[in-house]
């Protein structure tokens, strides 16, 4: 095989790439690097990825700086205290080492603004003070009035005040209804048009770098920006529908194209326990409703991905370890990058 169809042969990693800058930020070389790409791709024969005869489709979850980078509002480090940025390292090694054989790149952006219902600002208890971040939200202490509505954003949101609380009522009764978490108020994050918005640069390099090398196109979705429903699914939002059954947002259902049109979709990013997990899920589910076999394409990069640790407050990381035996025990596969593809498939 040449190498753009090969799941056996890597390349070496490219002298650009630092390991010890992944949790930084920096501009991106644009033309200096598609001026590498071009030369590197003749030197180790890397072809066009539309000539690939075995499809391998790599999904990244929300590798952004506002979840990736230490200090940024909502980084992701485990128990490890490091998790996303060394996530993140062995990420962009195993784009570069498989450069030949990774086909195509697809990227989910989580995306906030203020005023959206897992934000601070949207609840206020009876002194008009807003939740802290972290704080657990559930249905009873909406019903029983430790928080509400705050009804100063309902002009900015075009709704009124009363439809504001019935929302966040009906909003927190769902999520206890359909067994997922409470509704968590998390720190401003993600913001359109901030830097925390973005990709983690040491990603975008290498996503830049495959895109030049592959002549292969990445996609992005945009995810999260509607005001009165967490989406920690890149699939669908957590809640569906309002209390007057009102769309609070729609199903992607292109997802699963990445299954059917690719031989494998390999997994990757933040935060193991929320976004990356209910993806899976959302997938996991898509894939039930048309064909069961069809899990057995999908491969979760283990060891590129951390779940939310909050040391003293919060510890997800037995919820997104029973995740991954569940989407194995499903017939996906849990590997790590490190290994080679060829032993995943053989394995």
């Amino acid at each position: 095989m040449n190498q753009s169809t090969s799941t056996g042969t890597t390349t070496p990693l490219p002298p650009h790439f630092d390991p010890a800058r992944v949790g930084e930020v920096w501009k991106v070389p644009y033309q200096a690097l598609a001026d590498e790409a071009r030369v590197w791709a003749d030197q180790h024969n890397i072809r066009p990825a539309a000539g690939d005869r075995f499809r391998i489709a790599l999904l990244l979850i929300d590798v952004q700086n506002t979840f990736c980078l230490p200090g940024f509002e909502l980084f992701v480090g485990g128990r490890s205290g490091t998790g996303a940025v060394d996530d993140n390292r062995r990420l962009c090694e195993f784009i570069y080492r498989n450069l030949g054989a990774i086909t195509s790149i697809t990227a989910t952006l989580d995306t906030h603004q203020a005023v959206q219902i897992f934000h601070p600002i949207y609840l206020v208890d009876d002194a008009g003070e807003h939740p802290a971040p972290h704080t657990s939200v559930s249905y009873e202490d909406v019903a029983g009035g430790r928080w509400r509505f705050n009804p100063e954003v309902a002009p900015s949101l075009g709704i009124t005040p009363e439809h504001g609380q019935a929302l966040l009522l009906h909003y927190t009764r769902t999520l206890k209804e359909t067994g997922k978490y409470d509704l968590t108020i998390w720190p401003y994050h993600a913001m359109l048009g901030g830097i925390g918005h973005a990709l983690v640069p040491a990603v975008e390099e290498a996503v830049f770098f495959h895109t030049l090398a592959r002549r292969s196109q990445p996609v992005f979705f945009i995810k999260g920006q509607r005001a009165s429903t967490e989406s920690y699914s890149a699939i669908g939002p957590e809640v569906l529908y309002g209390p007057d059954g009102e769309p609070l947002g729609e199903k992607n259902p292109s997802f699963l194209d990445l299954v059917t049109e690719n031989d494998m979709l390999v997994v990757a990013g933040q935060a193991k326990s929320h976004c990356v997990a209910w993806t899976v899920e959302d997938l996991l589910g898509e894939i039930n409703a048309r064909d069961k076999s069809l899990a057995g394409k999908v491969y979760l990069l283990e060891n590129c991905a951390s779940p939310v640790v909050v040391p003293g407050v919060i510890d997800y990381t037995g919820q997104a370890e029973a995740a991954y035996r569940r989407f194995a025990g499903a017939g996906m596969h849990v590997v790590r990058s490190t290994d080679p593809i060829s032993a995943w498939i053989s394995g």
